[in-house]
Order: C-alpha cells, then structure tokens, then sequence
C-alpha cells in the first residue's frame, strides 16, 4: 500500500477527473460514479512509475471494466491524463495493459482506440529517438500495439485474443486464394512486430544475472506473457494457411513466403527455448516448443505431422508482483530501525526468530530492559530513517522531472527536425523552380533560333522568286526566237523552190539543220539554263544559216538549170522541215511543262512562306506564355518564402507565450533555477539576436535568403523562452524584492519579444523593425543574474588548481595529524587507565586508528584518480587550465576534502574527551558517520569523471568500502564500550507504598511528556539544519546549474 501511495505522489494528477458530480443523483448515477471511480483507482494503480510488474488484480479491474461499460471510453479519459510522453516506465506499464485489454477486453476496445491511434503514432516516433532504456522498448510495444489494432480492423473475424477454430480460419478467408495470400502477409507483419518486441527486451537484459527475479527485469519481462500467447496462435494459423496456399498456388510463387516463414521460425524457436529456461516463466505459463525442423510446405501430408502449440497458464499462480524482493546494498548500515509489526513477521518467516537480533543490544543479552534514554535514541532512529526516506522520496521526484525534461528535450529535437525536414523541402521546391525556369530559358533561345531560321527560309524564297522571274523572261524570249524562227522557215521554203540549181548545198544545209535539232533537243533535257544557253547557240546558228540562204539567194539565178533536178530534192527537204517543225513542237511542249512546272515550285514556296510565318506566330505565342508562366512562378516563390518565415515567426509567438502562460502557472512554482544558468541563457539569446538581425538584414537586400532567417526566428524563439521561463525559476529562490524586479523584467523581455515578432509579421515593416528594446531587456535579465550570483562562485578560475592541490594536501595533513594524535591518546590511556576503562578506550582508539588509516588510503587514491582525469582529459592544455575549465567539477573537490578534513579533526577531538571522560559516546558515533558521509561525497566527486574501467577507480572504491566498514567498525565498538561503562540501575519497588508508587508514576509521565515536547522541539530545528545546509551546499557548489534547467 506504501508503495502504491508513493507511486501517487510521483505521477502529477494521478487521479483523472472522471467522476461526474450531479445535483441530484439516482441510483444509477451513483452507480455509475463508483464504477468510474474505481476504474480510475485500479488504472493508477496499475499504470505508475515504480519499476515493477503489473499487478493482476488492478489490470482484471480494468479488463472487467470494458466489459461493464462494453467500450474503452473510461480507461482512454483516465489514461490521457498521465504524462505517457515524459515517463518511460509509466509508457512501458501502459502498453502493458492496453495489450492485456486488447486481448481480453471487450470487443469494442479495439474500436475506441483506434481514435487515438495518431496520438500512439506520435508516441512511438518520440520514444524512437532514445537508443536505450525503456524509451527503445516503448518504440517497439507501441508500433506493435498499433500493428495489432490495424490487424484486427481489417479482420474483424479474428478476435482480439486470436483464438479460432479451423472452421473460423476458413470462413476468414472467404473461400478466395487472394484472401488467403494477402492474410498470410498481415500475420507475417504481425509477427514481425511481436518477435521485434521479444528480441528487443532480452536485448535489454543483462542475462549473466538472474534478472528474472528482480523487480526490474520481472517489469520488463511481464508484457512477453502476451507476446508469447499471441505469437503461438500466429505461427500455428501461418502454418495452415501457407499449406493451403500451396494446394492451390505454384511452389515458385510462394518462394518469398517460405524464406520469410523460415526466418521467424528460427527466431520463435530461439526466443521461447530462452524464455523457458527463465525462472520467472517457469510457475506463470508453459512454453510450448517448437520442431527441430519447419514444416515441409511442398509436401502435402506434412500438413498431418503439423501439431498445434499450446500456450499453458495453470489456474492458481501467485502473479509476479507477490514476490518479495530481496535487494542488498553495498554500504554497511549501522543503523537498525524498528521495524513494525507487519514487516518484522515477515522477516521471521522468511530468516527465523532469534534472540539476538540485534548483535550490539547488551540490553537483551542481560535480560535487561530498556530504560527511557534507550526508547529516546530507538525513537530518534526512526525518525531519522523516514527522514531519510522522505530524502529518497525528493530524489525520485527529481529524477522523474529530470526523465520529463529529457522527454521534452526529445520533443524538442523531433521538433527541430521536422523543421529541417521542412527547411530541406523548401530547398528542393526553390531548385525545381530554378531548374524549371532554366528550361524556359533555354525554350526562349530555342524560338529564337527557329525565328532567325524562318527568316533564312523566306531570304531563300525571295532568291527562288527572282530566279523564277529570271527564268520566265528567259521562256519568253525563246518564245519569240521560235516564232522568229518558223517566219524564217516559211521565207526558207519559198525561196527553195527558186534554188533548186543549189541542192547539193542546200541537202548539206539540211545535215547541218538536223544535227542541230538534235544538239536543241538533247539540250531541252537538261536543266534550264543550259537549255537557254543551247538555244541561244541555235540562235546564232540559224542567223548564220539565213546567212547562207541569202549567199544562195545570189547563187540561184545560175542554178536554174539543175531546178528539174533540185525538185526531188525540195519534197525531201520538205519532209525534212515537217520533222523539222514537229520537233520544234516538242521543245515547245517540253518548255511549257518546265513553265508549269515552276509555277507549282512558286506556289509551294508560298504555301510553305504562309505556314513559316503561323509556326513563327504559334512559337511567339508560346515565348508570352512561358514568359506569363516564369513570372508567376517567381511570384509564387516569393510568396513560399513569405509564408514560411511567417510560419516561423507564428510558432516563435506561441513558444514565446507558452513560456508566459507557464510564469502564472501554480505548479511552476515549485520550479527553480541558478543565476550561473540564467545568465548563459540570457548571453546565448543576445548572441542569437545578433544573428538575426544579420539574418534580417541579408533577407531585405536578398529575398532568396529566406532559410537562415527561419532558423535564426526559430531559434530566437526557443531562447527567449527558455530565459524567460528560467528567470521566472531563479525569482523563486532570491528575496522578494529581487524576485519582484526579476519577474517584471522578464515580463518586460516577453511582451519585447512578441512585439518584434508582431512587426516581423508585416511585410511592409520588416526593414524598419527594431530590435534593440528586446536587447535593452535581455541586457536588464543578464545584469540582475549577475548581482544574484553566489559570492562563492567569484574566485578566479587561475587559482582554483592551486586551491584542490592545497585543499587535498591540508586533507592528508589533518588525517595524518589525527592519526598521531589517536597514538599518543592511546599511550596516554595505556599509562593511565586500568581494567574496563583502559579496555573500552584500547579498543576505540584502535577503532579509530584504523578508520584514520582507511581515510588515508581513501584520500591518495583520490589523488591518483584525479591525475589520471586530468592527464586523460586535458589534452594540450595545463593542469589548472583544466580545473578552470572543469569549475565545478572543481569546486566539488574542494567541498569534499574540506569535509574529510574538517571530520577528521572533529573526531580526534571527540574521542579525545571521550577517553578522558568528559565526552559522550554519542559524538564519538556521530563524528564516525559524518566522516563516512564526506569520504561518500570526494569518492562521487572523484569519479564523476572518471574512466569506468580505470585501475585507481577500482582502488578508491575499495578504499571506500574499507572507510565504511571501519565507520561501522568504530559505531559497535562505541556502543560496546558505552554499555561496559555506564552503570545500570536496578529498579526496586519493593519498599515503596501504593501512594509513593502512584506518585513516581505521575512524576514519570511529566517527564515523558516534556522529553516528548523536548523531541518534538530538536526535531524540527534539525529540519531545518538540514534544509538551510541543503540551500547553503545548493548555492555554493551550483547543483541547479548541473541539471540546467528548471525543477
């Protein structure tokens, strides 16, 4: 029951408000209030921080629960009030109890959960960022859970506890191939995540120990009761469904299947041969085991060797957190606290009675019974042992704000990182607009060299135009050079049929003419101008023949007598002149399909002219658009840019006013903080102030450098908060008119801090934005943290080297000087005392020397561990620059020598006026404990930095151990020699009357009742000692400052 109210204290509203309150409640009302008080009792109980397993009978409470109320509505409103995110133990017993509730809930638990599944989601991502601990462990269990939920949703045939029958297996089917195959993957994921689990928990462990047995490892190994029920239907219903799978599909398609199937197995097999062999599982369940060899999928009738495992939980077995753990400790504790009733019966059974239980009681060896002075000290051991474990309780309270702090410290990173994922995409988005704008560019150059092409193309049609207009000129003028040529033919013949006289001349004349009828004609196959050029030679040829004729114009008056003869020859050139002319009707022919023929060619230039000028048209039109289109891409860069520093600057303003709303906040009053870490945050938060006005200042004259100023916002933001949140921390330990003054200049940073951010929102007034009132106010925080540090912290950092070397050799100087004075006080007893006294005083005093010694041994290991961490850690730097930079490593060092020393010589002198018989025993046990207590603090201040494998730390462990054994040894050797010496007077009531006794009664209780008040009175003063020496250590050695943060 302790522990459970522990466990209260240390979760933050562990009770959620889930209980209604109504004006006038009815039965079912009422009924209703208790069961959601009791749910959320029994949810509390068993989702805590302790490091142990959860309790059966809490995690029935809640499973009977769903059940009553057929859902999960009450035990989702209790758990989203426990601080999941910032306790990975309480993460770790809540995954714990869901599975337990998805198994054996109600079948409306899936259903309700899956509303939170995003929140589950998130969880895991966050706990996936440690690599350790339970933080790994809890990743794992949640992405399972998930896993599950998503399983059972997709197949609502399968319940949440996976037991079915073959039947049920084939109707889940639904008698499909493709059903089956694509069951088969979900159970091979599902399986995955569950071996995952198993294998990250033994991972975990440390196996070489028996972990099974103690609280912790039985927290951890609880939950692998669920995995291994699940994973034993899962392999079993695999099994089947891949049998089936290759009854009806290629052996090659189920290639995949089979290697993934013979991987888990191997893996199944492992872990519950481990799991059985565990001492913890051995009375809980009955691990089945698997086959030596996987089943055999090819072959058909393997399917009846198959044997279903069976998961065995027996009826009656104590649940694990029944088990009474025994922890040892290190240290010897001389302290022996009286028990009570309940735990002093356990003891009994578990080691027996026995009449000497306390070895230094020589009360009860007597048969002696305590007197008043005796209960006095019994009463004041036990209050110091529930001060010392109220102590422990502020300790764990610590610890769990530390783990909350590193949890939001994991939010944090998460966070930074999806704004560098951001920040990354933003990036790719501005190259893809560069890249694309590139392709315009080069799409402009390319119209721009078909523009410079098209108007080659039309210089080229305005040269085939003018030799259209040249060719046509030459077509008409060997037009009228034929038409010239037939006149001339007809005066031909009628001058032939006067020149017969002349036929041998004229029948030579007809050779010529035939000859170059044929050069015109093979000249009209040619191209166009030579065709030109042979009809201009015809040309000339037929004016020299009309030459000729006019030659025998002259010659004909004497050629009149062969005309007879010549007639003959007139019909044969005749028939000649018809060839003549009908060749001369081919040219023609020919010369008109060329004419034709060049119009086609002119009206295809202009065709292809109109179609050049609508390409250079449609790729103008293109050039506007993609000119359109490039300007409002920019447009839209721009307008990305824009939006993503005003989102920066958005979230910047919400951490700014969270860190506000948190200075008003009751529970921050508990916070605290150091004025050293106050100021580094103030100087870190002007330091990025700095940057972002440089960030400001290159975003206006570059608009393109939108990235660093983001993170500059960004990172303002989270500073000015955390200052502000530390400042309010620190005003909760200075006086009040400090703590005033500090808190309203931290009101003044914040309102400062959300003005300039208001101003960075307005586009228009972004250059003209000031920065310098938030700096005044930063500077004004810096200023009041510097006044507030402690005095003890202004040493210069030079001469803290010095101060440790004369610090530890002051140490061995006092230890030693105890030591010799030890000596001589023995000498003296030896000379002086006799019988009992001299005993009692030999043996302390031995005591002593040997406590002096194991100090001494304890304080040079010390030494040799230091200088092992300052050659290992220094580097090229020297011995003092080291301890300065180490300052409060340093500072410890020297707090704790100071200690020893100082305990050392408080002792001497105590044992001193105890020999002499003017001290009291009891200050001679006190001294003893102090020591052991300083010699605790050098050893934690000696190997905080130390190498774990490091020989002189082994030695001043040991040295340790041997200064706590001689701290005890010298406690019973005081009790021992106290009880020797004091005398013990025998109560003899026998002379006295009924009225002497009635009076010494009364007289008895005045007096107890005025040493009670007398307690009362010194216990509240030692409090408060220890809570002023607690403030006073805080301030002087910086312990807030460690931890650097709030809390």
């Amino acid at each position: 029951m302790d522990r459970v109210k522990s466990s209260m204290q240390q979760v933050p509203n562990a009770i959620p408000k889930v209980i209604r309150r109504t004006g006038g409640a009815n039965s079912l009302e009422l009924e209703r209030e208790t069961f959601e008080r009791g749910q959320a009792v029994s949810i509390n109980k068993a989702i805590n921080t302790q490091e142990v397993a959860v309790k059966e009978k809490h995690a029935r409470t809640c499973i009977l629960g769903t059940h009553h109320e057929k859902g999960a509505h009450t035990f989702w409103a209790a758990v989203n009030r426990l601080p999941l995110s910032s306790n990975a133990v309480l993460c770790w017993k809540f995954c714990h109890v869901f599975h337990k509730l998805l198994r054996d809930g109600h079948p409306n638990v899936i259903k309700d959960s899956m509303r939170n599944k995003a929140d589950l989601t998130d969880m895991s991502r966050m706990w996936g960022h440690l690599s350790e601990g339970y933080g790994k462990l809890c990743s794992i269990y949640l992405k399972l859970l998930i896993t599950k939920m998503e399983f059972h949703i997709k197949n609502p045939r399968f319940p949440g506890n996976l037991q079915m029958s073959n039947r049920q297996l084939e109707e889940a089917g639904e008698n499909d191939v493709n059903n089956f195959f694509q069951l088969t993957v979900e159970m091979f994921d599902y399986l995955e995540c569950e071996l995952n689990l198993f294998l990250g928990v033994f991972s975990s462990l440390d196996m070489s120990r028996s972990v099974s047995v103690t609280a912790a490892g039985q927290c951890r190994l609880a939950p692998l009761i669920q995995v291994i029920l699940d994973c034993s239907h899962l392999y079993d219903y695999t099994v089947k469904l891949l049998f089936k799978l290759h009854s009806c599909l290629p052996a090659d398609t189920l290639q995949g299947h089979r290697d993934r199937f013979q991987e888990q197995f191997k893996k199944l097999k492992s872990l519950f041969y481990r799991s059985s062999n565990l001492q913890y599982f051995k009375r809980l369940i009955q691990i089945p085991q698997l086959p030596e060899n996987p089943p055999n999928f090819l072959r058909a009738s393997a399917l009846s060797e198959h044997i279903s495992p069976v998961v065995v939980i027996p009826a009656e077995s104590s649940s694990p957190e029944s088990e009474h753990v025994v922890e040892t400790d290190d240290l010897v504790d001389t302290d022996i606290p009286v028990l009570p009733a309940a735990v002093e019966t356990k003891f009994d059974d578990l080691f027996g009675t026995s009449a000497a239980v306390d070895p230094f009681n020589f009360n009860s060896q007597n048969g002696m019974r305590k007197d008043d002075k005796d209960r006095l000290i019994d009463q004041l051991t036990r209050e110091i042992q529930a001060l010392k474990e109220e102590l422990e309780s502020f300790r764990l309270e610590s610890s769990r704000l530390c783990q909350a702090l590193r949890g939001r410290v994991s939010e944090l990173e998460a966070e930074l990182a999806e704004q560098s994922h951001l920040r990354l995409q933003a990036v790719g988005e501005s190259e893809f607009l560069k890249a694309e704008l590139d392709d315009l560019r080069r799409a402009r150059e390319d119209t721009e060299k078909e523009q410079r092409s098209l108007t080659e193309i039309e210089r080229k049609a305005q040269a085939n135009e003018q030799r259209y207009t040249k060719l046509k000129e030459k077509y008409t003028e060997l037009v009228q050079g034929h038409a010239d040529l037939l006149r001339k033919n007809a005066e031909v013949t009628r001058q032939m049929t006067v020149a017969r006289a002349a036929q041998d001349e004229v029948e030579a004349v007809r050779r010529e003419m035939q000859e170059k009828v044929k050069a015109a004609q093979e000249a009209a196959d040619r191209q166009e101008r030579g065709q030109l050029e042979e009809l201009q030679e015809l040309q000339k040829q037929l004016v020299s023949s009309q030459v000729e004729l006019d030659s025998l114009k002259t010659t004909m008056a004497s050629s009149q007598q062969s005309s007879a003869a010549l007639s003959t020859q007139l019909a044969t050139l005749a028939s000649e002149k018809a060839d003549l002319v009908q060749s001369l009707t081919k040219v023609e022919a020919e010369l008109v399909a060329r004419g034709n023929e060049l119009e086609r060619v002119q009206s295809s230039l202009a065709t292809e002219r109109e179609s050049g000028v609508k390409t250079a048209e449609a790729l103008q039109n293109q050039l506007n658009e993609k000119e359109s289109r490039e300007q409002a891409l920019e447009s839209q860069l721009v307008a990305a840019r824009w939006s993503s520093l005003q989102g920066a600057v958005e979230e910047a303003e919400k951490i700014i006013q969270d860190s506000l709303s948190q200075i008003d906040d009751p529970a921050h009053i508990s916070c605290t903080s150091s004025a050293d870490y106050l100021a580094s945050r103030c100087q870190a938060s002007l330091d990025c102030l700095d940057r972002l006005h440089s960030a400001r200042e290159a975003f206006i004259a570059d608009s393109t450098g939108v990235s660093e100023l983001v993170r500059a916002v960004t990172q303002c933001g989270h500073l000015v908060a955390d200052t502000i949140v530390q400042g309010s921390a620190t005003s909760h330990m200075v006086p009040v008119e400090q703590a005033d003054a500090l808190s309203e200049c931290v009101k003044v940073c914040g309102a400062e801090a959300l003005a300039l951010l208001g101003q960075m929102k307005q586009q228009d007034n972004l250059a003209a934005t000031d920065n310098s009132k938030l700096k005044a106010a930063l500077e004004a925080i810096l200023a009041t943290a510097e006044k507030l540090r402690p005095r003890g912290l202004e040493l210069q950092q030079g001469e803290l080297g010095d101060l440790v070397e004369q610090e530890m050799a002051a140490t061995s100087a006092a230890v030693e000087s105890a030591a010799a004075r030890i000596e001589e006080m023995l000498n003296k007893s030896r000379a002086v005392d006799t019988g009992i006294k001299m005993e009692v005083n030999e043996r302390i005093l031995a005591s002593c020397t040997e406590l002096m010694q194991a100090i001494k041994e304890l304080v040079l290991s010390s030494k040799d561990l230091q200088r092992d961490i300052v050659e290992s850690g220094r580097g090229a730097a020297s011995m003092k620059e080291f301890y300065a930079k180490n300052s409060r490593w340093t500072e410890g060092l020297i707090s704790a020598s100071k200690a020893v020393g100082w305990g050392a010589t408080v002792m001497v002198d105590a044992a001193d006026l105890v020999v002499q018989g003017k001290g009291k025993f009891e200050e001679l046990m006190v001294c003893s404990r102090e020591i052991a207590a300083s010699t605790a603090q050098l050893v934690a201040a000696s190997k905080v930095k130390a190498d774990k494998d490091s020989t002189n730390l082994h030695r001043l462990q040991q040295a340790s151990r041997g200064v706590t054994q001689a701290t005890a040894a010298v406690v019973a050797s005081t009790k021992s020699g106290k009880s020797q010496i004091e005398e013990k007077d025998t109560m003899d009531f026998s002379s006295m009357t009924l009225t002497q006794i009635k009076r010494q009664e009364m007289d008895a209780q005045v007096l107890v009742l005025e040493l009670e008040t007398r307690l009362q009175k010194e216990r509240e003063r030692l409090g408060e000692l220890r809570k002023k020496h607690y403030e006073l250590a805080g301030v002087a050695e910086g312990w807030g400052e460690e931890e650097e943060g709030t809390g």
